[in-house]
């Protein structure tokens, strides 16, 4: 696990666009796999996106298609590009990197705890 700095949330309309951005300093790219994780108020833990071990992009069937991630060479800075956005995205957003077991056990569990969000940035989408 490294910490993470998330950055970029706010408060937009609905249909809207963010991109949020969350960094570490990762020494070996390789190592570690990242993704973006959010929870509203009075919910469970919704996994969002991640970049998985073969390098492939994942994303939960409700951001599908309106949700780009996406890391750059170093490895050190994920994305989230996120546009049309709902009412439903509302919520803190964090972002984790971890070797890429605990990532997928992460992304399948949303009850398990977790000990190395960030700080998290929260978006906010209303009418």
């Amino acid at each position: 696990q490294l910490p993470m700095v998330e950055s970029g949330g706010g408060s937009v309309e609905t249909g809207g666009s963010l991109t949020l951005s969350c960094s570490a300093a990762i020494s070996s790219r390789n190592a570690y796999c990242l993704g973006w994780f959010r929870q509203a108020p009075g919910q469970e833990r919704e996994a969002v996106a991640r970049i998985d071990s073969a390098g492939s992009p994942n994303y939960a069937a409700s951001v599908k298609g309106r949700f780009t991630v996406s890391q750059d060479d170093s490895g050190n800075t994920l994305r989230l590009h996120m546009r049309d956005l709902k009412s439903e995205d509302t919520a803190m957003y964090h972002c984790a990197a971890d070797s890429c077991n605990v990532l997928a056990y992460l992304w399948t569990n949303s009850r398990v705890e977790y000990d190395y969000w960030g700080q998290g940035t929260q978006v906010t989408v209303s009418s």
